[in-house]
C-alpha cells in the first residue's frame, strides 16, 4: 500500500506548488497592470526630485487605463478607461510618442491649450512668468567621487505646486524658446534638471505627449542606491543605500 500511494502524494505536492506559483504570478500581474508598477530612474533629468538609482512605485489607476497600461501594450482599445486628467505639477511616467517601447518620466507643466515658453531660463505659462525663488545651491554627488555645486530654484506653478529645479548652465540651449502651443488631448512635460533634460521642449525627440500615452503618477520611492552602484549588490547596502530616501513621497 505504501508503494502505491507515495507517487500520488508526490504528484499532489508538485501540483500544489505549480498552482501556488501560477496564483502568485497572476496576482503580481494584476497588481502591476491595475495598481502599481515599479520603475527605476536611469538618468539625471529629474534631479534633485528623483536621482539615478531611485526605485519607485507608479500608480496605474491615477489617470485610468489605456492600452499602454497592459503588458506589451496590445492594441486592444483606443483612449482611456476610467480616465482622469493629470494635474499641473504631477510627476508622470509615459510612453515616448516617437518610440512607444520607451518609458519616460517628467513633470506635467502644460495642459491642453496652454502656451508654454522659456525666457531667460524662466518658465512662462500663457504669457505669465511662474513664481521662482532662489533656493541656494544643491550638491550633486555623481557617485564617482566628484561633487558639483549646482544653482537651485524653487518654482511654483499657478495651482500652487512647488518643487526644486536645477540650473546647470546660465543661458542654456533651452533657456530661451519659441512659444509651444499644447494641442488638445496632449500634455507638455519638462524635467526638473532643466539644462539636462530631453523633454517636450525638444519637439523632434519628445514633443507633446498624448493623454493615451500616460502610464501613471510617480508616488513613492521604495528603494534607492547611490549612482554608479547596483541595487542587487546587497552586501554593499550599508554604504550604498540612500536610507533617507526610502519610502519618501514624490512631490
Amino acid at each position: 500500500m505504501t508503494s502505491t500511494t507515495e507517487p500520488k502524494k508526490q504528484e499532489g505536492g508538485l501540483g500544489e506548488t505549480v498552482k501556488v506559483i501560477l496564483q502568485a504570478f497572476l496576482i503580481a500581474l494584476l497588481i502591476r497592470t491595475f495598481l502599481f508598477q515599479p520603475f527605476n530612474i536611469p538618468s539625471g533629468s529629474m534631479k534633485e526630485t528623483l536621482l539615478v538609482g531611485d526605485y519607485l512605485f507608479v500608480s496605474k489607476y491615477s489617470y485610468g487605463y489605456s492600452r499602454f497600461s497592459l503588458p506589451l501594450s496590445p492594441p486592444l482599445f483606443d483612449g482611456r478607461i476610467l480616465g482622469s486628467t493629470p494635474n499641473r505639477g504631477d510627476v508622470v511616467v509615459f510612453k515616448l510618442p516617437r518610440d512607444e517601447s520607451t518609458d519616460y518620466i517628467k513633470r506635467v507643466i502644460g495642459l491642453p491649450g496652454d502656451e508654454i515658453q522659456m525666457i531667460g531660463g524662466l518658465l512662462h505659462i500663457n504669457g505669465v512668468p511662474v513664481k521662482r525663488e532662489d533656493a541656494g545651491y544643491w550638491m550633486d554627488d555623481e557617485g564617482n567621487g566628484r561633487v558639483e555645486r549646482v544653482k537651485r530654484w524653487t518654482e511654483t506653478l499657478p495651482n500652487g505646486v512647488s518643487y526644486y529645479t536645477l540650473d546647470l548652465v546660465e543661458n542654456g540651449f533651452y533657456d530661451n524658446t519659441d512659444v509651444y502651443k499644447v494641442p488638445p488631448g496632449h500634455y507638455f512635460m519638462m524635467g526638473d534638471n532643466r539644462d539636462n533634460s530631453t523633454d517636450s521642449r525638444v519637439l523632434s525627440q519628445v514633443g507633446y505627449v498624448p493623454y493615451e500615452n500616460l502610464i501613471g503618477r510617480a508616488q513613492i520611492i521604495f528603494f534607492s542606491v547611490k549612482e554608479g552602484d547596483a541595487a542587487w549588490q546587497f552586501w554593499k547596502w550599508p554604504w550604498t543605500v540612500r536610507w533617507d530616501r526610502l519610502f519618501s513621497f514624490v512631490r
